[in-house]
């Protein structure tokens, strides 16, 4: 009696999540035309041949969805802060808020899922071991077609392209897979012009201490190597989690970094003041904030903005090959990416604590 009970409880708990947890019952590939699509997981997926309804499995796949489809979003893994809004089109503002769909931080909102009736769920970033498995849940759990693209920077101008013939937004998709392209390629051509004792080492922190840092091997901190920096902060067990390896400032001096990148919300303001001073980038000058609107231009989460961390990083340790205004840089890529005018009044604010402290050139 007792595992019959179970089993009923087991059966109702799972009927409520498939109803949405009001009785609603939702198929997307109900009465639609469907058409096959193998995803990066290697998965056959049966999706609608005419997708109008997306949601994104959690913050990195929907920064790229924005750039693309902002208009195919019916919701999001999270809602826009003040300081965000304006980067958002006015009607995303109040769109229903999904979570996180799977990992470590999972805190999907089923039912606003359901009742938002999206007919495919993407995701994208680095595909983990247990990508298949991670997919195949998320479709098994909500009942909606779910793909996986990769979306490494190297894989990005591919992920954009499948993207595009997937959602029929071939030619919007090419001309953003283009400028990956040309970025990448400018970075792989600049980076091989530094010999190893011109690359500059770097500390990448987060956290309201600084001391939560991006090490080397993490998505994370891909940026660095690839504009011709070193990172500063080794690791044996790399963690591709936003600072996933806690230092001590003993450590920190052990290494003595050329540069220090500080996420927003570090210690930024009382760095020279601090144990830090003693540091040859706290002395130099040359310890910087990461322009963080409408996301961090490096990580967190490794998505689109790493691109514009790119022009921003090169432009910052190596301006004479980097060679080029930040400011139009920064405009360009808002025009592209975000769909917004950025002024150079704009440009100028959000680069403020991120450019060579005054009377500090040349060192």
């Amino acid at each position: 009696m007792k595992k019959i009970l179970t089993l009923t409880l087991c059966l109702a708990l799972l009927l409520g999540l498939f109803s949405g947890c009001g009785g609603k019952q939702y198929d997307p590939l109900a009465g639609v035309e469907t058409t096959v699509f193998t995803d990066d997981a290697g998965r056959d997926v049966t999706v609608p041949a005419d997708i109008t309804r997306i949601a994104a499995s959690g913050s990195t796949a929907q920064m790229i969805l924005m750039t693309l489809v902002p208009e195919l979003l019916v919701g999001l893994s999270s809602s826009p802060s003040t300081a965000q809004r304006p980067y958002f089109p006015a009607e995303m503002w109040t769109l229903p808020t999904f979570g996180q769909f799977y990992g470590s931080k999972a805190n999907l909102n089923m039912e606003a899922l359901i009742d938002a009736e999206p007919q495919l769920i993407v995701d994208l970033g680095d595909a983990k071991e247990n990508v298949r498995s991670d997919m195949d849940g998320i479709q098994k759990q909500t009942g909606i077609p779910t793909v996986f693209l990769e979306a490494t920077l190297e894989e990005m101008p591919q992920a954009y392209r499948k993207l595009g013939a997937l959602l029929h937004r071939e030619a919007e998709a090419e001309v953003l897979a283009v400028y990956l392209e040309q970025t990448l390629a400018m970075a792989a051509e600049n980076s091989a012009k530094l010999p190893q004792d011109a690359r500059k080492t770097v500390l990448f922190g987060t956290g309201a201490t600084g001391l939560a840092c991006n090490a080397e091997g993490s998505v994370q901190a891909d940026v660095l190597p690839l504009v011709g920096a070193v990172n500063a902060i080794h690791s044996e067990e790399i963690s591709n989690r936003n600072g996933g390896t806690t230092v001590n400032l003993e450590e920190v001096y052990a290494c003595d970094p050329d540069v220090i990148l500080l996420a927003a919300g570090g210690p930024y303001d009382t760095l020279a003041e601090s144990e830090w001073s003693g540091l040859t980038a706290v002395k130099n000058g040359t310890y910087y904030e990461i322009p963080n609107l409408p996301y961090d231009w490096m990580s967190s989460p490794p998505s689109i903005n790493r691109v514009l961390g790119i022009y921003w990083l090169g432009n910052l340790l190596y301006p004479e090959l980097y060679d080029y205004d930040m400011v139009e840089k920064a405009q360009e890529f808002y025009r592209l990416f975000w769909h917004y005018e950025l002024s150079a009044e704009e440009a100028e604010q959000l680069l403020a604590r991120s450019t060579l402290k005054p009377g500090r050139e040349g060192q």
